[in-house]
């Protein structure tokens, strides 16, 4: 059974967002919400026959703001815009990102405070529902007065022009019309604008990233609770007492999921009088570095929840008589807390490198290059190489795009937000980081398998043997290209998680304990 969500009425959250993206949940516009939406066309339309002089409505945009434009023009007015602003380039974005903007832009529109006729919204809805999605270019927004292009290319298709994927196939808006037997939307004062003002580029790789960032977040405290395993690391310092006394809730978070996943494990208890001090900062910070990136997942978090259940349009229509242009569609609110997440992300793939190198190093038992016979075989030498590529090219991306600015519409946008780039980057620096884990994962199976018949805690012992379900013990050199592959795609898919998490609950173990609601995806 599929549920419902009342568009305009309901709480948009991440998870929602990709479930109405995903089939899994169907957005509708409810009567209350058409009438809102219908009184916020009439006020338009009165706008329209008093010529009273509006931005958007009838004058031109950006620096021609003062250029008043007649009332028999104001329809020619919406279709230009879409056209002329339509300037993107590049690769076309996901479909899944491309589809959450339609969603998106639907419940801002729902709100009742942009002026566009309903017909223009039920068009929109048509196309989530029958998986019509447009062809949106990935760049040539700035992130300020909207994203202008990439939503100019979204809508296109309701006036029949541009692209859409229709039947798994790339084909010209005006040959799906065809096949699907309907005519292009007519649109009236304002629409044009209300369309492409707004943050849904942005907004919709925060949505998306949030998802792919949280599944890494998860995966790298089992990774590395692996890897500390193959080491031989202590688990004291995820002692709660440590963290209590320097209460970050993320830090805490981490600290209890690597305890409870290295309880009752026998390789820790077959050390636990060595003479080993203390561990490098890759394994005992692990609470202290994957939990500042947490925290920054959940400000990230937190500020896109706002920001799906905004209204980033301009001008805002409030009625007849009481319009403002503002500046709701700049991009600044979540540009910097993207380019803050993008940092965190990184900073993952950092720790999770040297993790990594320490396996290779030939200390605390293991052999080096993690392989029996080194010389004959190089052994796991290479993988690293490719996680301090990946590192590297991490950290290029970190720069903040949001600390960038140039102005464009001859200085009347004279800041912008550059957010859209910071939302590409972040996906990106994730890109990487999944196959910085993937080699972590492969690494730390590997050094597990040299402390048998010693074993671990429940959690990771399941961990292990779903790893080697897929991957194998290596005895001598192969290409390990395709191990990495295969080990990317049980964390990409989540199924990484999920074992390790079905595992706890099996041994009734709580991984997020009491964490669980303020951390968790919803």
């Amino acid at each position: 059974m599929i549920h419902q969500f009342n568009y305009g009425i309901d709480q948009l959250t991440v998870v929602k967002a990709l479930d109405i993206a995903a089939g899994r949940l169907r957005g509708v516009i409810i009567p209350e919400v058409a009438a809102r939406i219908a009184a916020s066309r009439a006020y338009v339309q009165e706008i329209v026959a008093k010529h009273s002089t509006v931005y958007g409505i009838n004058t031109g945009f950006g620096p021609l703001c003062d250029t008043k434009i007649s009332e028999e023009d104001t329809r020619t007015l919406q279709y230009n815009i879409l056209q002329s602003h339509s300037v993107g380039v590049g690769n076309p974005i996901p479909l899944t990102v491309a589809r959450v903007m339609l969603i998106t832009k639907v419940h801002a529109l729902a709100q009742g405070y942009s002026g566009v006729a309903p017909a223009t919204v039920d068009r929109i809805i048509w196309h989530i529902e029958h998986n019509i999605t447009p062809v949106v270019p990935e760049k040539g927004s700035v992130g300020a007065s909207g994203d202008l292009a990439p939503l100019s290319h979204l809508f296109l298709p309701l006036i029949g022009l541009g692209e859409v994927w229709y039947k798994g196939q790339r084909v010209h808006t005006s040959a799906m019309m065809q096949a699907e037997g309907i005519v292009p939307v007519i649109l009236g004062p304002k629409e044009g604008l209300a369309l492409i003002n707004g943050t849904q580029f942005i907004l919709s790789f925060a949505v998306t990233a949030l998802q792919r960032f949280h599944n890494l977040l998860e995966a790298a405290d089992i990774i590395g609770a692996l890897s500390l395993e193959g080491l031989m690391g202590t688990a004291r310092p995820f002692d709660p007492r440590l963290h209590a006394i320097r209460p970050y809730p993320g830090s805490q978070l981490v600290a209890h999921r690597l305890k409870t996943m290295l309880e009752n494990s026998g390789i820790m208890a077959a050390h636990a009088d060595c003479d080993r001090v203390q561990d490098p900062y890759s394994l005992r910070c692990m609470p202290q570095v994957h939990g500042a990136s947490r925290t920054a997942w959940l400000h990230l978090h937190e500020l896109t929840t706002i920001e799906l259940n905004a209204v980033t349009d301009n001008p805002i229509i409030f009625s007849a008589e009481d319009t403002i242009s503002g500046g709701n569609f700049h991009g600044q609110p979540l540009a910097i807390p993207l380019d803050y997440a993008t940092v965190a992300a990184a900073e993952l793939g950092n720790i999770s490198d040297r993790r990594c190198y320490m396996m290779i190093e030939g200390r605390y038992g293991l052999p080096k290059l993690l392989i029996e016979n080194a010389g004959l075989n190089s052994g796991f030498m290479i993988p690293q190489y490719t996680t301090a590529a990946l590192v590297t090219e991490n950290k290029t991306l970190c720069f903040p795009a949001s600390a960038d600015s140039i102005p464009t519409s001859l200085g009347q946008e004279d800041h912008v937000s550059m957010g859209s780039i910071s939302g590409r980057k972040l996906h990106q620096v994730i890109d990487n980081l999944e196959y910085i884990l993937a080699i972590e994962l492969l690494y730390a199976a590997q050094a597990v398998d040299f402390r048998r018949p010693l074993t671990s805690g429940p959690v990771l012992e399941t961990v292990h043997s779903f790893v080697r379900e897929t991957v194998s013990f290596a005895t001598k050199d192969r290409i390990f290209a395709y191990d990495i592959q295969h080990l990317h795609t049980l964390i990409t898919n989540q199924s990484l998680v999920n074992v390790a998490n079905n595992a706890a609950t099996d041994n009734h173990l709580s991984l997020n304990g009491i964490y669980h609601d303020q951390f968790g995806l919803y």
